[in-house]
């Protein structure tokens, strides 16, 4: 049996890859987490409370386990740029430490698509990264410390992630899709700037079955992970299809995410993994979730990484 040690597992992507392991005779599973977004952890799988930038309490468990997963850190553009110093210290400087320190095992870290920013080509994982914002820079600079130093590695550069993780873990409402389909259910008028700007998209549980597919199959490497790309005045319309009556305003002024990429997944689907859920999927899904009020109150803060982490004064 093989143990799993999840950094960051009580998160939205780590809640159903927790549970996908967990499900597994062949994996043990441990949870490590700060619960910054929860106040409670419940489930049936081993957990231990903890700051990623405690080493010396990681020091003592981490070479315990064949496989870490490395999800902890600050995630999203807005949350990344209310400190700099600490996104650093959380996104970089703790990966520096894990690749210093973690020595028996597989390293699986995910990464984002976002540091390809802006680049007009459908780009494979040889394209020059042109990251275009603090999280998108940590997420290159850790990348790098782990290819640079880590022999058995699996990293994902990660589409726009969407949909309902586990029954559990916060959802996040502050995601293109997952917003979007909130608005157009709640009977808000859906705007769109720009809207040609292209973004690969991906349902969050595919997370965790790519994650699987690799360490099952001995796949190593670097990889786009996505669904498929799609613009967002296209997104829009997919919505207003699948929930009838959403009114959708376009704008030609550009919001200001100035990125624009399409990947390509051939890597990643050469060595046959596809992708389990679709858009569509997780848009009937999210509808309803809404039109039940299962979200009771959508305002609160925590359901988005940077209202939250204002609404705390966060400071690391």
């Amino acid at each position: 049996m093989k143990k799993i040690f999840i950094a960051g597992g009580a998160g939205y992507l780590g809640g159903y890859m927790a549970d996908v392991f967990n499900a597994r005779e062949d994996y043990e599973v441990t949870v490590y987490d700060n619960l910054l977004y929860e106040d409670r952890y419940l489930k049936n799988i081993k957990f231990i409370y903890g700051d990623i930038r405690d080493s010396k309490k990681l020091v003592s468990v981490i070479n315990d386990y064949d496989v870490v997963i490395w999800l902890a850190g600050l995630v999203g553009d807005g949350a990344c740029s209310i400190n700099a110093k600490v996104t650093e210290e959380l996104n970089c400087g703790t990966v520096k430490w894990l690749v210093d320190n973690y020595k028996n095992g597989t390293v699986v870290f995910t990464s984002s698509c976002s540091v390809y920013g802006m680049n007009h080509d459908l780009i494979d994982e040889e394209a020059a990264p042109n990251p275009l914002s603090v999280y998108a820079a940590t997420k290159l600079q850790a990348e790098r410390h782990i290819i640079e130093n880590v022999k058995d590695y699996v990293i994902f550069r990660l589409g726009t992630l969407y949909g309902i993780g586990d029954a559990y873990s916060r959802l996040r409402l502050d995601l293109v899709v997952n917003v979007l389909t909130m608005k157009a259910v709640r009977g808000e008028s859906l705007t769109v700037f720009g809207g040609q700007q292209w973004r690969p998209i991906l349902h969050v549980r595919d997370v965790a079955h790519a994650v699987e597919h690799c360490l099952d199959k001995g796949i190593r490497g670097l990889f786009n992970v996505s669904e498929k790309n799609i613009v967002i005045a296209e997104l829009a319309g997919r919505i207003q299809e699948l929930i009838p009556g959403t009114k959708v305003n376009h704008h030609d002024l550009k919001f200001e995410d100035f990125r624009d990429y399409r990947v390509k997944n051939d890597k990643i689907l050469s060595t046959g993994w596809k992708n389990k859920f679709t858009l569509e999927q997780g848009i009937l899904e999210l509808s309803r979730v809404f039109s039940e009020i299962r979200v009771k109150n959508i305002t609160d803060p925590v359901y988005s990484n940077v209202e939250y982490l204002k609404s705390i004064n966060y400071q690391g």
